[in-house]
This record gives C-alpha cells, structure tokens and sequence, in this order.
C-alpha cells in the first residue's frame, strides 16, 4: 500500500499547497479520497492515472474536498473511459454530478454507480485485494474518515519446496489456504513445509475533517498509518475548536492513543506559510510524525 498526498490543504490553496485529495494505491489499483479543486492536474503533475482509479470516497460536502470531482468525471469521458467508476458519499453529492451533468448535457462515456455513506459505520467497499471501511468523525457537518484494510491473498509459496516434493502448480491456490498436499501414492506433505507465513494486511485511516475527538477511536487502532488534520497549531485551539477543526498537537495525542505506526498530518490552514512549527508540536507528543508533502508517496 502507497499513499500519495494530492492536496494537504484546507479550504484555500495557499503556498503551493492544494486543498485535500490523496491516492492511495493498493496492489496496482488506486483509490481516490477526497478530491478538493485540482485534484486532476495533481493527478498529472505526479503520474497518477486516471485509469488505475475505479473508486472514489468523498469524506464530506465541504467544497475544498469535491469541488474537482465533476471535472476528473467529465475529464475520464472525454479520454474515452469505459470501466465502470464508483463513487461514495453523501447523499446530496449525486444531485450536484447530475446537476452538473444534465446542465450540459453531458454523456459519460462509462457507468458511473453512486453509493451515499450511511450514517454510522460500515464497510461499503470489498475486493480480494482490500476492504474500505467509513466511519463517523466529528465536524460541524456530516463527515466520515475511511479504513482501507489490504487483504491477505493467504499463505505464500515456496517454489523450491514444492518441487523438491513434486506439487503441480494446479495445487498452488490449494496451498495458499492452507491445506496439505496428498501426493498420487497417498503421501501428505504438510502446508507449513512448502509454505510460509504470507504479508501482514495493512491498514490506513484517513480521518477527515474532524475536532478533536476519541469517538473513533475503536476504528483506528494499531493502524500502520493514520492521515488527520491539523488546520491549526495550539496558540489558536480555540479557533479549532470553533470551526470543529484539530491541532497538531491534537492529532499527536490521538495518534498516541490510537497507538498508530505512523502519523501523517495535513489539511493545512492557509494562514501558516512554515509548516516546522506543527512537526515541532506533534513531536513533542508523538515522536516521528510525518508533515505530509504533496506529490511524496509514504510507502505503508
């Protein structure tokens, strides 16, 4: 799992930094959170097809996390996709697409299914290669953070050992669920001699706009790593709290609690040109924090 930021700002982009929009690519596949204004001319600028997306989450109807979503969905007709693309978010996003749509009489080129987050959590996404769950955080309107989870594709072979006991490779998917191997005189080789253990799933929280908050706190624990704002630093918690926004320090002690491998901060208040201040706060909370920069990819 990589994690490219396409926008780590917040409601205005300010000092080459673009409003929220990142792409998270699991096993060759991408998937799209959030995409603020100019999320397709990131997308360009860092080698982010288009082609590779097939699912996009859209946290919340604040403008600076989807206003570049009707462009990238005209933008892939014009380019002549034809998979099907699938999108999740609230449910008052699909009248703004066919609104958008149908006041140009646009026709897409390719399927195009809606699914509106419910109100609590769920898993709404699974594939045999990953699960996306969405979970409730806490902002001044609905807003949900994701959970992708990469599924384990089971226990992982080892060629020399299968030869030396002559499995075909018909058997191979056998294997990888963990079954023993009965050879055609009735000998059984036992999985753990021709196997190993196979990859540890990884897990990626991405938390949205939120206050600070432990209420979803059971759905980020012990992820490898966790995205969450940090609009403000702690000399203006007050105007965080207000605007239902975090510090850095905030996210740091979530991070902590959450017992998270990694902590990514973003989302930026245009008001703040220099960015070490809010590594120099998270750090003295959570040691190793990751100011996140567009366009670098955080390998999980």
């Amino acid at each position: 799992m990589r994690v490219i930021i396409l926008g780590n700002n917040s409601a205005l982009p300010a000092f080459g930094r673009h409003p929220s929009a990142q792409a998270v690519t699991v096993y060759g596949e991408v998937l799209l959170l959030d995409c603020g204004e100019g999320t397709q001319l990131q997308m360009q600028r860092y080698g982010v097809k288009w082609k590779n997306v097939n699912h996009i989450y859209i946290s919340h109807m604040h403008g600076d996390h989807y206003f570049g979503l009707p462009g990238l969905i005209n933008s892939m007709s014009l380019l002549g996709r034809t998979a099907p693309l699938y999108i999740y978010g609230p449910a008052p996003l699909k009248i703004i697409i066919d609104t958008v749509m149908s006041a140009a009489d646009s026709q897409l080129s390719y399927p195009l299914h809606f699914h509106a987050l419910p109100q609590g959590a769920a898993i709404i996404t699974t594939t045999p290669t990953y699960t996306v769950q969405c979970f409730p955080v806490e902002h001044s309107i609905t807003c949900h953070g994701f959970l992708i989870t990469t599924r384990t594709r089971g226990r992982r072979i080892l060629p020399d050992e299968c030869a030396r006991y002559d499995i075909p490779s018909t058997h191979f998917e056998s294997l990888k669920q963990g079954n023993d191997y009965t050879a055609p005189d009735g000998t059984v080789v036992k999985n753990e001699w021709v196997t190993a253990d196979g990859p540890i799933p990884r897990r990626y929280a991405y938390c949205a706009d939120t206050i600070h908050t432990e209420s979803f706190l059971p759905y980020i624990k012990g992820a490898d790593a966790m995205y969450h704002e940090a609009t403000y630093l702690s000399a203006d918690t007050e105007k965080a709290t207000a605007r239902f926004h975090s510090t850095a320090a905030q996210a740091a002690m979530l991070a902590r609690k959450a017992n998270v491998r990694k902590l990514i901060l973003g989302h930026f208040s245009s008001r703040y040109k220099d960015l070490e201040p809010f590594r120099q706060e998270a750090e003295a909370v959570f040691p190793g924090t990751i100011i996140s920069v567009e366009g670098i990819a955080y390998n999980l």
